[in-house]
């Protein structure tokens, strides 16, 4: 770093997204993206947005709040749109945790979580998972701390139910709960109906996952009124035009094609269930997932090892160097297609081993 840097950033270490390699053409089972290109009728749109790329986006993003207002049966003054659910997430800690109200997370959770903390100076603790890296929500039952939990976790996939989020929103009232529900449309149920009941809940989506948006970068958060205008004071302070025209147009007609949408997530939702079983049949150790990705290990090759021999072959998968879950990594879930192919793979990469072993 220059010697310019601020010294108050000295420990922070940036969130590392998931590998774009751009050598070779890969099977890109490492980010979940969904392997599904947006609906048909999204890119004219697009097209016809860009010719006014002149002019500055709404900074209030109208038609798109209220398209989401609609959708999820809440008021627009109950949303929030942002650029990605990370700027969602960034600014409900940025707006409610301080050195006087620190947040409190799982230890094995989504990794941003920590970077957010550090660059804000937010003080975090975090909680251990039970042995089968589920949650205990005992652990976070009038803790008195904000609270930030990803339903489903990540990287494991398993959610907690409705009733669990319930049971740690109403045990801490005077604490602000985040939900994070970047994959909640792949099988858990969303905590968007306890906005009618509890005032310090905010919940964050995207578009990124099951809308087919990565690279448009949209997400949104949804909470009372009055915790959304917080935040909308955090985001016109910092970036107002924080949603580009392109990216809200497509945002609304994605919401319009629900048929679509639906489809694709219970495609997902099928070939998820289709590859653990095979896995498994392979000898693999597989978590119970609700969202596009499956976490998984086997004892027949170290998961550092997994991936790179996975890497080698043009396949990606996402490998996490923390030592709590070395053995793991995380595959997310492609077309039936991708699927075979990396199924496909493993047996290769098995077959190799037993060769290699009968050679020694």
């Amino acid at each position: 770093m220059s010697k310019y840097f601020s010294p108050k950033f000295d420990k922070l270490e940036p969130y590392i997204p998931g590998e774009q390699p751009q050598n070779r053409e890969y099977i890109k089972l490492n980010t979940n993206e969904s392997p599904f290109d947006p609906p048909r009728e999204v890119v004219p749109i697009i097209r016809d947005e860009a010719r006014k790329l002149r002019l500055y986006s709404d900074p209030e993003s109208t038609e798109l709040t209220q398209a989401i207002a609609d959708y999820y049966g809440v008021e627009p003054t109950q949303v929030l749109v942002t650029n990605g659910s990370d700027e969602a997430l960034n600014y409900a800690f940025m707006a409610f945790s301080d050195e006087d109200r620190p947040i409190v997370f799982p230890e094995i959770t989504y990794g941003f979580y920590p970077v957010i903390c550090h660059l804000n100076q937010i003080p975090f603790q975090t909680i251990s998972l039970r042995e089968d890296f589920t949650i205990d929500v005992r652990d976070y039952e009038g803790v008195g701390k904000n609270i930030c939990i990803a339903n489903p976790n990540a990287p494991t996939g398993i959610a907690l139910s409705l009733e669990e989020i319930e049971q740690i929103v109403r045990t801490n009232p005077d604490n602000i709960i985040i939900v994070d529900e970047a994959y909640v449309d792949f099988g858990a149920r969303s905590a968007v109906p306890l906005l009618y009941r509890y005032d310090n809940l905010i919940v964050t989506q995207t578009f990124s996952k099951s809308r087919s948006l990565a690279g448009g970068r949209l997400g949104f958060a949804l909470g009372s009124a009055e915790l959304i205008a917080d935040l909308k004071t955090l985001k016109n302070s910092c970036n107002p035009y924080n949603v580009n025209r392109m990216t809200a147009k497509a945002g609304v007609q994605t919401l319009r094609e629900n048929t679509y949408f639906k489809n694709s997530c219970q495609a997902i939702q099928y070939n998820r269930r289709y590859t653990r079983r095979l896995l498994e049949e392979l000898g693999f150790q597989v978590l119970p997932s609700s969202a596009n990705f499956l976490f998984v290990r086997t004892d027949r090759i170290s998961g550092k090892d997994f991936y790179l021999k996975m890497k080698e072959k043009g396949i990606l998968i996402r490998h996490f160097d923390d030592p709590k879950i070395t053995d793991w990594n995380r595959v997310t879930i492609g077309t039936k297609v991708q699927m075979d192919k990396f199924l496909e793979t493993v047996r290769e990469i098995f077959r190799e081993q037993d060769t290699e072993q009968e050679e020694n």
